[in-house]
């Protein structure tokens, strides 16, 4: 029997974003000139219209200062870690 993961969190994850990008005091025309990404992907991720690449994930991550792993964490909120619900 195949058992598939919990759906990713993508509000969460979108929330994220928008958290890290107002912490900063960031506009999306000041996130758009740190990662090279259009202005309208940016608002497009926050809003939850689409869900960009993992190569649009890694420059937030370095336009934000994060690691990757930390800013993509909110994906699993709220799942049990595979370790655990394999006990």
């Amino acid at each position: 029997m195949t058992i598939f993961p919990p759906d990713p969190n993508l509000t969460t994850l979108r929330l994220q974003l928008a958290r890290l990008r107002s912490e900063r005091g960031w506009t999306y025309d000041e996130l758009a000139r740190r990662t090279g990404l259009a202005r309208r992907t940016l608002i497009e991720i926050e809003q939850g219209r689409t869900i960009g690449s993992l190569k649009t994930w890694h420059a937030l991550a370095h336009a934000l200062d994060v690691p990757v792993d930390h800013l993509l964490a909110p994906l699993c909120e709220g799942h049990t870690p595979p370790a655990e619900a394999a006990e």
